[in-house]
């Protein structure tokens, strides 16, 4: 999966601030993404995000 930092991503499930959306950080073999609701950080294995991914929207589109 093609995924570069600044790009947004729409999760399946929702943190529990209630928002979907995270902004990537940091890639490599783990992902750091922060929520875009309420700013929590987190780092995830790459394996963990992308399976829990529904969609992408790209950092130049925004």
């Amino acid at each position: 999966m093609d995924i570069k930092v600044g790009d947004k991503l729409i999760m399946k499930k929702q943190h529990p601030c209630g928002s979907k959306e995270w902004q990537v950080l940091r890639i490599g073999a783990d992902f750091k993404i922060k929520c875009l609701g309420c700013g929590h950080e987190v780092m995830n294995p790459r394996s963990k995000v992308e399976k829990s991914i529904r969609s992408v929207i790209r950092a130049e589109d925004q």
